[in-house]
């Protein structure tokens, strides 16, 4: 029987065969070409082939490198890992927070230094605190000592709160204490400065925290001048003034509503001279200039005579004009700048120019100050601290400040511009000095009456006219002048103008009674001493009537050696051994 074959015909499988014999011998000849093209990949001979050692024998050959030790998963990861800018950036900011890292590692003083900044990095402050306090216990020489102090403060900064930041002021203070001239002590400084900076309040509330921050920015500035944190303390102590302005032109703001305007005055007048760089400077001259314009408009009502009211006028205007005329020269950038140029036209003056240097400086701080963001605004709203995004970013911030400018002081000024404006001539009256010893009274006396000085007699007075301090001091002694020279006794002698020599003598006789002043003295008016007074007559000697080795009748116990009880009304006092009669045994007398 014959066999059905696979291919239809006889040809068909020939060209069968002659294709798959064409592939195979394609695919050989491409495996040839790969071979000459690399041989590398061909097997070394056999005689190049270096003996490998055997297992117990030890390799004799030392050109044969000996296997490189094999590294942990963390190190092939981090091997692999290419650090990107951030990673460099943090790697930078964590190095400098804390140079020691990789240093002296297997110290046990420098791993226990790691083990607290790892765990204050965690948020663990206690336990950080804890091993700090270890390291400082145990290793008192060790070379992290300063940077472990250090360490304790930043972890109570870092932690917050009212007593953490309490804590942490301490700390910082001891360590600048100890370590004066470290350079680290700048920033502990300036980290006293931003515990009070970190809890100020709104402008409207207490102004306390501000005010010590203030001070600690000041110091930092004022201790550490070399320093590379004196920008930041600048630019803290600027926002810090920002802040304390901004109270102090809100105050002077309300006062003007309510037509307070020596108070209003006195605020503003405090904000130009202590906070150059405030934000709103020229808000506060327009209203400083407006408070002197009202002060003139109020003066235009009152009935006074025309000098004097003009007077009075020129000097309030001049000072409002002063105001915007700073507004112009000094603030031609700000946004008030027209409103000050109004007012000035309107008062008839000249509109001042300002210099090139002057419209620089000005463009200058008006560019420097920063722009609301959103999330500017949302922070304000949600967090209770003061608006200091308009703070200056340039400019150097007053260290001290000048006398501030009080209500009393402004008012006192009005009365003497109203008095000299309405009496330009009147002198101003000096204060009389109270006589002292080196100074006699009679002198004090005809300095402080000029006009009652006596006429001039018709002769020349001599030593001898000259009243004495004896006439009018009602003293019991008699005065007689003698002049040298004039030997014949004559007390009235033309020519005679020698000095005088005064011989006191003391006088029996009574002085006459005066009247000081035309007052009558106090007491009565029989001065005749009192009789002494008689001595008191001796007390009798006690007696004691009880006799020894007796007893009073109130202490002799009974007779029959028991306590009596005392008496006890019941239907008055009550008590639980004594309680009141109840139902029928309130009829019961007994």
């Amino acid at each position: 029987m014959m066999k059905h074959s696979f291919f239809p015909s006889l040809r068909a499988g020939l060209l069968a065969g002659v294709a798959v014999a064409a592939m195979f011998s394609t695919g050989l000849s491409a495996g040839a070409q790969a071979t000459e093209s690399n041989p590398s990949t061909a097997p070394a001979p056999a005689a190049t082939t270096a003996p490998q050692p055997q297992e117990g024998t030890m390799n004799a050959n030392p050109a044969i490198v000996p296997e490189k030790k094999k590294l942990t998963k963390d190190e092939k990861r981090e091997s692999k890992v290419i650090q990107s800018k951030d990673t460099k950036k943090q790697l930078r900011k964590d190095k400098k927070n804390n140079p020691l890292v990789g240093v002296d590692v297997k110290l046990p003083d420098k791993q226990l230094y790691d083990k607290a900044m790892d765990a204050a990095k965690r948020g663990h402050y206690d336990v950080a605190r804890l091993d700090l306090q270890t390291l400082l216990n145990t290793y008192p020489d060790s070379e992290f000592q300063m940077r472990a102090k250090l360490a304790i403060a930043d972890s109570w900064y870092k932690e917050g709160g009212t007593a953490a930041l309490t804590q942490a002021e301490s700390e910082y203070k001891d360590f600048i204490t100890f370590f004066p001239n470290a350079p680290e002590a700048a920033e502990a400084q300036m980290r006293v400065g931003d515990i009070y900076f970190r809890q100020m309040d709104k402008p409207d509330r207490d102004y306390a925290k501000a005010k010590h921050a203030e001070e600690e920015y000041r110091l930092m500035l004022q201790q550490f001048p070399d320093s590379t944190l004196v920008p930041a303390a600048q630019q803290r102590l600027r926002e810090v003034q920002e802040a304390m302005a901004t109270r102090e032109s809100q105050i002077g703001e309300y006062y003007s509503t309510h037509a307070n305007w020596p108070a209003t005055i006195a605020r503003y007048q405090t904000v130009v001279d202590t906070y150059p760089l405030y934000s709103h400077m020229d808000d506060t001259l327009v209203g400083l200039g407006d408070a002197y314009e009202a002060e003139a408009r109020y003066v235009r009502t009152l009935k006074l005579p025309e000098a004097g009211k003009a007077r009075l006028e020129k000097i309030y205007d001049d000072q409002a004009a002063a105001a915007y005329r700073r507004v112009v020269l000094e603030h031609s950038a700000a946004p008030h700048v027209e409103d000050a140029k109004d007012r000035l036209a309107a008062m008839n003056l000249p509109i001042p120019v300002p210099t090139p240097e002057q419209v620089a400086a000005s463009v200058a701080l008006e560019n420097s100050r920063a722009q609301y963001k959103l999330t500017d605004r949302v922070g304000l709203i949600l967090f209770r601290k003061p608006d200091v995004v308009t703070a200056a970013r340039i400019g150097d911030p007053p260290l001290t400040d000048p006398k501030a400018t009080l209500a009393p002081t402004v008012t006192r000024q009005v009365y003497a511009d109203f008095n000299s404006a309405l009496n330009p001539n009147a002198a101003v009256a000096k204060p009389v000095a109270a006589p002292t010893e080196s100074t006699p009274a009679s002198a004090t006396d005809a300095s402080a009456a000029p006009a009652a000085a006596p006429a001039a007699p018709a002769a020349p007075l001599q030593l001898q006219d000259v009243p004495t301090a004896a006439g009018g001091s009602g003293d019991t002694s008699a005065v007689m002048t003698a002049v040298p020279g004039n030997s014949g006794g004559s007390s009235t002698g033309a020519g005679s103008n020698s000095l005088g020599v005064e011989i006191v003598s003391p006088s029996s006789a009574a002085p006459a009674a005066e009247t000081p002043g035309g007052l009558k003295a106090v007491g009565p008016p029989n001065a005749t001493p009192l009789p002494e007074v008689e001595k008191a007559a001796p007390a009798p000697d006690a007696v004691n009537d009880i006799k020894p080795g007796t007893q009073p009748a109130a202490q002799t116990p009974p007779a029959n050696g028991k306590k009596v009880k005392p008496e006890f009304d019941k239907g008055d006092e009550s008590s639980s051994k004594h309680k009141k009669k109840k139902g029928l045994d309130k009829l019961n007398p007994f």
